[in-house]
C-alpha cells in the first residue's frame, strides 16, 4: 500500500488537526522530503504531537518513517529499477544523467554570487571547507584541488571538530559549507556558532531557501535533487565537484595565480611517491 493510499483508508478516523496535516502531505508530495517536523507544523498550524500520532495512526514510528516511504514512491524511477536492454543503453543512461547534473548547474553559475565568494577567499586569513558523508569526501577533494593552485584550505569533516573549530573562528575566517540538501544539522549547527563569530560563510548547495543556505553570506547553487534513497549519488557529487572547479578556476583567473607554476611545485614534491 503506498503512502496515498494509507492516507485514504485511514481518513475517516483521524481528528480534525491530523486531517490537516494529512492533506497538507498530499497536496505537497515529495515536497515533504525537503521539509523537517518544524516546517510541517508553521504549514498545517498543529503542534508536534498532532504529526506524531497522525504517523503512528498510519503504522508509521515518526515522521522520519513516513518520509522514507513517501521517498519509496520515487525511487523507481531510478536506473536500477530501468530495464536496460543492453550495455551500451545502460552506459548511456549513466553518461547523460552526469552530463545532465553538469549542464544544469552550469545553467545555475552567478558570476556575480563567484566573484564575491573568491573576493572573500581572496582577503581570508583562514580558509575552512565542511562537509560531512560524501560531501565530507567532496570537502577533501576540495582541499585538494585549492592546495594544488597555491591556497591552503582546511577540510574538517568530523562534527565535533567543525563545532570547536567554529568557536574560535573570527571575522578573518572563511568556511565553505557542502550541503546538497543544505539541511545537514551538524554542518547547520557548526555554521551557526561560526556566525556568531563574524566568520563569512560560503555555501555549496541545492537549495537557495534551505537552513543553511539562509544562514550564508553567498550560496553556490548545484541542480541535482538528493532524496533519502538516493543520498551520496554520483551525479550530486558531480554537480558540486562542477560548483567547485568554477569557484576554484573563477579565483584563479581573477588573481593570476599561475596554476602550472604551483601544479609544478605540488608534482615535484610527490613524483617520488609513485612506483616506478
Amino acid at each position: 500500500m503506498s503512502y496515498l493510499e494509507n492516507i485514504h483508508a485511514n481518513y475517516t478516523y483521524l481528528t480534525k488537526s491530523e486531517k490537516k496535516v494529512a492533506d497538507y502531505i498530499v497536496s505537497s508530495g515529495e515536497k515533504v522530503l525537503h521539509q523537517t517536523l518544524v516546517d510541517i507544523k508553521k504549514a498545517t498550524m498543529v503542534g508536534d504531537a498532532t504529526i506524531v500520532r497522525f504517523c503512528q495512526k498510519l503504522g508509521y514510528n515518526g515522521f522520519s518513517d513516513l518520509k522514507i516511504d513517501i521517498a519509496k514512491e520515487g525511487f523507481p524511477s531510478s536506473i536500477s529499477n530501468h530495464s536496460i536492454s543492453s550495455e551500451e543503453t545502460f552506459v548511456k543512461v549513466v553518461e547523460n544523467r552526469l552530463i545532465k547534473a553538469i549542464q544544469e548547474t552550469s545553467v545555475l553559475a552567478d558570476e556575480e554570487k563567484l566573484k564575491l565568494a573568491v573576493e572573500y577567499i581572496h582577503k581570508a586569513k583562514n580558509i575552512y571547507i565542511f562537509g560531512v558523508g560524501s560531501s565530507g569526501i567532496t570537502a577533501r577533494d576540495m582541499e585538494s584541488r585549492f592546495l594544488r593552485g597555491g591556497v591552503e584550505a582546511k577540510a574538517i569533516t568530523d562534527s565535533h571538530y567543525q563545532a570547536m573549530s567554529a568557536s574560535l573562528f573570527t571575522e578573518k575566517d572563511v568556511v565553505i559549507a557542502l550541503s546538497l540538501t543544505g539541511k545537514t544539522k551538524d554542518i547547520y549547527d557548526a555554521l551557526s556558532i561560526a556566525k556568531e563569530n563574524k566568520a563569512t560563510i560560503i555555501a555549496i548547495s541545492n537549495y537557495v531557501l534551505s537552513p543553511i543556505a539562509q544562514i550564508s553570506d553567498v550560496i553556490l547553487q548545484t541542480a541535482i535533487e538528493e532524496y533519502l534513497l538516493n543520498g551520496g549519488s554520483l551525479t550530486g557529487k558531480v554537480s558540486q565537484v562542477f560548483a567547485i572547479d568554477l569557484l576554484i578556476t573563477y579565483y584563479e583567473k581573477t588573481y593570476g595565480i599561475n596554476e602550472l607554476q604551483m601544479r609544478e611545485k605540488v608534482a615535484r614534491s610527490i613524483i617520488n611517491k609513485q612506483l616506478n
